[in-house]
């Protein structure tokens, strides 16, 4: 599903000056299709890079990363976004919902600009329209709040809404960058019993980041960060020495 080799990224010094340092440098890493994987590492080790990245948000400076069997640096810009909102699901560390939108239009978005997560949806619902209201009633958000803009919600009520938009039209990757952090321990359980429960039906393949450990058990692999980016590790060997 995710196969990445050779893969080298680093972001610009200040002013331009002098050589940048590569801040992921993954020599292989490759991710099984359904597979549910629990990546970890310290503040600043590149875990948000690395998953710009497999999103092809952010394009490697050398080497390459698939997702489908399809390199995001074979594609244009615009057939990136198109190839993302196809076959990816996003649940961002700040949400990223558009304030002024209310929640069910929100959780709609990916069926605006896929037609295949639109075609996914509706086989699943009867409607994307019933398949964002039955996701809506998974993550527990009461009905009386569907109608509402986003900004009037929550920090975990945006969350829970960040999710069902991330599952809508059932992806066949979902990455989530931190997305228990703002949510107290009930909560924290029954959003992981739903999120991998709606990916492991869906047969979609799950990267999961959180420094949260306790939640790794849950997971089909655990995978270190620091254990495969020889960038971090280079500076944690500088540090110590």
């Amino acid at each position: 599903m995710i196969e990445a080799q050779d893969l080298r990224f680093a972001w610009p010094t200040t002013w331009g000056r002098g050589k940048p340092a590569d801040c992921v440098a993954i020599d292989r890493l490759t991710i099984a299709a359904g597979r549910t994987v629990f990546l970890h590492g310290p503040s600043g080790g590149g875990k948000s890079t690395l998953l710009g990245l497999l999103a092809g948000v952010l394009l490697p400076h050398t080497g390459s990363i698939s997702l489908l069997g399809t390199r995001w640096s074979d594609l244009s810009g615009a057939r990136r976004d198109a190839f993302r909102a196809d076959h990816l699901g996003y649940i961002f560390q700040q949400f990223n919902l558009l304030p002024y939108l209310s929640v069910l239009d929100n959780v709609l978005l990916p069926c605006r600009f896929s037609a295949l997560r639109r075609e996914r949806a509706t086989q699943d619902g009867g409607s994307p329209g019933a398949a964002a209201c039955d996701l809506l009633r998974r993550v527990g958000l009461a009905e009386a709040l569907w109608a509402r803009p986003a900004a009037q919600l929550s920090v975990g009520q945006q969350q829970r809404v960040a999710a069902a938009r991330a599952l809508i039209g059932r992806p066949e990757v979902v990455i989530a960058d931190e997305p228990t952090s703002a949510l107290d321990a009930a909560l924290r359980d029954s959003f992981m019993d739903l999120l991998l429960d709606a990916c492991r039906a869906s047969g979609s393949t799950l990267v999961f980041v959180s420094h949260d450990e306790r939640l790794a058990a849950r997971f089909d692999e655990r995978l270190s960060l620091s254990a495969i980016n020889r960038a971090a590790s280079s500076e944690t060997a500088e540090g110590r020495s």
